[in-house]
Protein backbone atom coordinates (compact mmCIF):
# COMPACT_ATOMS: atom_id res chain seq x y z
CA UNK A 1 0.00 0.00 0.00
CA UNK A 2 1.56 3.30 -1.15
CA UNK A 3 1.78 5.90 2.14
CA UNK A 4 -0.76 8.99 1.82
CA UNK A 5 0.94 12.12 0.27
CA UNK A 6 -1.60 14.53 2.09
CA UNK A 7 -3.03 13.79 5.72
CA UNK A 8 -5.10 15.67 7.27
CA UNK A 9 -4.58 15.46 11.33
CA UNK A 10 -6.73 17.33 13.86
CA UNK A 11 -6.30 18.03 17.25
CA UNK A 12 -8.72 18.51 19.44
CA UNK A 13 -9.90 18.95 23.55
CA UNK A 14 -9.43 15.36 24.81
CA UNK A 15 -6.27 14.42 26.90
CA UNK A 16 -3.41 13.12 24.86
CA UNK A 17 -1.91 15.91 23.14
CA UNK A 18 1.87 14.52 23.57
CA UNK A 19 -0.02 11.75 20.94
CA UNK A 20 -1.20 14.37 18.24
CA UNK A 21 2.15 15.89 18.46
CA UNK A 22 4.33 13.42 18.11
CA UNK A 23 2.25 11.98 15.36
CA UNK A 24 2.73 15.22 13.53
CA UNK A 25 6.63 15.28 13.74
CA UNK A 26 6.59 11.68 12.82
CA UNK A 27 4.25 11.99 9.43
CA UNK A 28 6.45 15.50 8.35
CA UNK A 29 9.35 13.46 9.28
CA UNK A 30 8.40 10.56 6.43
CA UNK A 31 7.83 13.13 3.95
CA UNK A 32 3.84 13.44 4.08
CA UNK A 33 2.28 17.04 3.52
CA UNK A 34 0.42 17.58 6.55
CA UNK A 35 -3.07 19.52 6.83
CA UNK A 36 -3.53 20.56 10.92
CA UNK A 37 -6.57 21.41 11.86
CA UNK A 38 -7.44 22.82 15.89
CA UNK A 39 -9.81 23.40 17.90
CA UNK A 40 -9.85 26.05 21.10
CA UNK A 41 -10.36 23.23 23.37
CA UNK A 42 -7.13 21.50 22.18
CA UNK A 43 -5.08 24.74 22.55
CA UNK A 44 -6.04 24.87 26.42
CA UNK A 45 -4.85 21.00 26.52
CA UNK A 46 -1.45 21.64 24.79
CA UNK A 47 -0.64 24.50 26.89
CA UNK A 48 -1.57 22.01 30.28
CA UNK A 49 -0.16 18.70 29.29
CA UNK A 50 3.03 19.73 27.19
CA UNK A 51 3.49 23.31 28.26
CA UNK A 52 2.96 24.35 24.48
CA UNK A 53 1.51 27.80 23.67
CA UNK A 54 -0.45 27.85 20.57
CA UNK A 55 -1.53 30.74 19.34
CA UNK A 56 -5.00 31.71 18.38
CA UNK A 57 -4.28 32.26 15.08
CA UNK A 58 -3.69 29.56 12.37
CA UNK A 59 -0.75 31.74 10.23
CA UNK A 60 1.01 32.35 14.02
CA UNK A 61 0.61 28.24 14.39
CA UNK A 62 1.90 27.47 11.27
CA UNK A 63 4.92 29.68 11.50
CA UNK A 64 5.70 27.87 15.30
CA UNK A 65 5.31 24.54 14.14
CA UNK A 66 7.18 24.99 10.97
CA UNK A 67 10.42 26.20 13.36
CA UNK A 68 9.54 23.75 15.61
CA UNK A 69 9.97 20.42 13.18
CA UNK A 70 12.18 22.05 10.85
CA UNK A 71 9.80 22.09 7.76
CA UNK A 72 8.77 24.95 5.00
CA UNK A 73 4.92 25.89 5.26
CA UNK A 74 4.74 23.86 1.93
CA UNK A 75 5.17 20.91 3.85
CA UNK A 76 2.64 22.04 6.77
CA UNK A 77 -0.93 23.91 6.25
CA UNK A 78 -2.75 24.79 9.35
CA UNK A 79 -6.36 25.98 9.50
CA UNK A 80 -8.49 26.85 12.45
CA UNK A 81 -11.99 25.34 12.72
CA UNK A 82 -13.86 28.10 10.47
CA UNK A 83 -11.94 28.32 7.66
CA UNK A 84 -14.53 26.99 5.17
CA UNK A 85 -12.65 27.88 2.10
CA UNK A 86 -9.54 25.24 3.02
CA UNK A 87 -9.23 22.59 0.62
CA UNK A 88 -10.33 20.18 3.30
CA UNK A 89 -14.28 21.23 3.26
CA UNK A 90 -14.51 20.06 -0.41
CA UNK A 91 -15.55 16.52 -1.65
CA UNK A 92 -12.99 17.80 -4.82
CA UNK A 93 -10.22 18.23 -2.69
CA UNK A 94 -9.89 15.92 -0.10
CA UNK A 95 -7.12 14.63 1.85
CA UNK A 96 -5.48 10.93 1.30
CA UNK A 97 -6.68 10.06 4.76
CA UNK A 98 -7.34 11.90 7.77
CA UNK A 99 -6.73 11.18 11.50
CA UNK A 100 -8.28 12.77 14.71
CA UNK A 101 -6.13 12.65 17.36
CA UNK A 102 -7.08 13.05 20.23
CA UNK A 103 -10.35 12.88 19.91
CA UNK A 104 -13.30 13.76 22.20
CA UNK A 105 -16.16 12.05 22.74
CA UNK A 106 -18.75 15.54 21.45
CA UNK A 107 -16.68 15.16 17.97
CA UNK A 108 -16.62 11.44 17.21
CA UNK A 109 -21.06 11.27 18.43
CA UNK A 110 -20.88 14.73 15.75
CA UNK A 111 -18.97 12.69 12.79
CA UNK A 112 -21.33 10.07 13.23
CA UNK A 113 -24.26 11.94 13.70
CA UNK A 114 -23.65 13.47 10.01
CA UNK A 115 -23.10 16.73 11.45
CA UNK A 116 -21.01 19.54 9.87
CA UNK A 117 -20.74 22.14 12.28
CA UNK A 118 -17.14 22.67 12.22
CA UNK A 119 -13.76 22.28 9.74
CA UNK A 120 -12.96 19.12 11.34
CA UNK A 121 -16.30 17.39 11.46
CA UNK A 122 -16.72 18.51 7.76
CA UNK A 123 -13.35 17.42 6.92
CA UNK A 124 -13.84 14.06 8.11
CA UNK A 125 -17.26 13.72 7.11
CA UNK A 126 -15.86 14.62 3.80
CA UNK A 127 -13.50 11.68 3.98
CA UNK A 128 -16.45 9.43 4.66
CA UNK A 129 -18.43 10.45 1.99
CA UNK A 130 -15.75 10.28 -0.51
CA UNK A 131 -14.15 6.90 0.83
CA UNK A 132 -10.92 8.31 2.42
CA UNK A 133 -9.22 6.68 5.42
CA UNK A 134 -10.61 7.68 8.69
CA UNK A 135 -9.04 6.64 11.88
CA UNK A 136 -10.09 8.46 15.48
CA UNK A 137 -8.11 8.22 18.61
CA UNK A 138 -10.49 8.71 21.66
CA UNK A 139 -8.77 9.33 24.73
CA UNK A 140 -11.78 8.78 27.05
CA UNK A 141 -12.30 6.66 30.64
CA UNK A 142 -14.70 4.37 30.52
CA UNK A 143 -16.47 4.09 27.47
CA UNK A 144 -20.46 4.90 28.19
CA UNK A 145 -23.03 2.62 26.20
CA UNK A 146 -23.46 5.86 24.07
CA UNK A 147 -19.83 5.83 23.34
CA UNK A 148 -19.70 2.52 22.27
CA UNK A 149 -22.70 2.63 20.24
CA UNK A 150 -21.46 5.92 17.99
CA UNK A 151 -18.03 3.88 17.59
CA UNK A 152 -19.68 0.90 16.96
CA UNK A 153 -21.61 2.94 13.82
CA UNK A 154 -19.07 4.51 12.61
CA UNK A 155 -16.89 1.35 12.29
CA UNK A 156 -19.34 0.07 10.19
CA UNK A 157 -18.98 2.88 7.63
CA UNK A 158 -15.14 1.65 7.95
CA UNK A 159 -13.67 4.23 10.02
CA UNK A 160 -10.92 3.04 12.40
CA UNK A 161 -11.35 3.20 16.01
CA UNK A 162 -7.91 3.45 17.60
CA UNK A 163 -7.85 4.19 20.93
CA UNK A 164 -4.59 5.11 22.64
CA UNK A 165 -3.92 1.82 24.36
CA UNK A 166 -0.21 0.59 24.81
CA UNK A 167 1.38 -2.61 25.01
CA UNK A 168 3.38 -3.29 26.91
CA UNK A 169 5.88 -6.31 25.16
CA UNK A 170 8.00 -3.63 24.47
CA UNK A 171 9.05 -2.89 27.85
CA UNK A 172 8.68 0.19 27.33
CA UNK A 173 11.18 2.65 29.94
CA UNK A 174 9.45 6.12 29.34
CA UNK A 175 6.29 8.01 28.31
CA UNK A 176 7.75 8.66 25.42
CA UNK A 177 8.14 4.77 24.81
CA UNK A 178 4.47 4.51 25.42
CA UNK A 179 3.16 7.56 23.11
CA UNK A 180 5.50 5.70 20.36
CA UNK A 181 3.94 2.80 20.86
CA UNK A 182 0.55 4.52 19.66
CA UNK A 183 1.86 6.84 17.46
CA UNK A 184 3.13 3.68 15.62
CA UNK A 185 0.04 2.03 15.13
CA UNK A 186 -1.44 4.72 13.71
CA UNK A 187 1.46 5.20 10.76
CA UNK A 188 0.71 1.56 10.35
CA UNK A 189 -2.94 1.99 9.51
CA UNK A 190 -1.59 5.41 7.41
CA UNK A 191 0.55 3.38 5.77
CA UNK A 192 3.81 5.63 6.67
CA UNK A 193 6.95 3.58 7.03
CA UNK A 194 8.37 3.69 10.82
CA UNK A 195 11.02 2.79 13.18
CA UNK A 196 9.10 3.39 16.48
CA UNK A 197 9.97 0.31 18.26
CA UNK A 198 10.89 -3.12 16.87
CA UNK A 199 7.52 -5.30 16.02
CA UNK A 200 6.20 -8.40 17.35
CA UNK A 201 8.63 -11.56 16.37
CA UNK A 202 11.50 -8.82 15.86
CA UNK A 203 13.02 -8.30 19.13
CA UNK A 204 13.29 -12.43 19.65
CA UNK A 205 14.21 -12.98 16.23
CA UNK A 206 17.26 -11.12 16.81
CA UNK A 207 17.74 -12.09 20.48
CA UNK A 208 17.99 -15.71 19.25
CA UNK A 209 20.23 -14.88 16.26
CA UNK A 210 22.71 -13.22 19.24
CA UNK A 211 23.05 -16.30 20.55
Amino acid sequence: MAAPRRIALALTGASGMPYGMRLLECLLQAGARVELLYSQVAQIVARQEMDLALPSRAPEVQALLCERFGVSPERLAVYGREEWFAPLASGSNPADAMVICPCTMGTLASIAAGLSSNLIERAADVCLKEGKPLILVPRETPFSTLHLENMLRLSRMGVVILPPNPGFYTHPQSVQDLVDFVVARILDRLGVAHALHARWGEAQDEANGAE
